[in-house]
């Protein structure tokens, strides 16, 4: 008997198969009678609260980066209709897993705050009196003060 590999994202997290949930649904779009007959879409589902593979920072950003992929039970859960085979919308819910896996395992940089040097203000300034000096050359020349 052979086991399910499980999903390896990243150099160092690996998430066991028996954490991953995968149904099958009828699928619209192409397929002809086939789509009537055979559930060839892929429903995976994957608890994001539960799961023993996901360190607290990773689960909160995944948690934010799945947005209405979220259940109220904590379920990640990733519908993958765009192929006609089985095996190609599993391998599709996968591969979208272990991509949102990844971008929420890397931890975002932290933003250095910087100002702008004097001479970038003075450019500024410079260009925005430059900008007020050609506005006022086209006013009417009984207008000035």
């Amino acid at each position: 008997m052979s086991r399910r590999p499980g999903l390896t994202a990243g150099r160092s997290l690996h998430i066991d198969a028996d954490e991953i949930r995968i149904s099958y649904i009828h699928a619209s779009g192409p397929g002809g009678q086939n789509v009537n007959k055979v559930a060839s879409a892929a429903q995976l589902r994957f608890n994001v609260d539960a799961s023993p593979s996901l360190d607290d920072e990773t689960r909160k950003r995944l948690t934010e980066i799945a947005g209405r992929r979220m259940s109220r039970d904590g379920d990640l859960i990733i519908t993958a209709r765009r192929h006609r085979s089985q095996a190609q919308n599993r391998h599709d819910a996968l591969r979208r897993l272990k991509n949102l896996i990844e971008r929420a395992s890397r931890r975002p940089k932290k933003r250095v705050p910087t100002r702008p040097s004097g001479a970038v203000k003075r450019r500024r300034l410079d260009a925005k009196a430059k900008r007020g000096q050609l506005k006022s050359s086209r006013r009417k020349p009984g207008l000035q003060d």
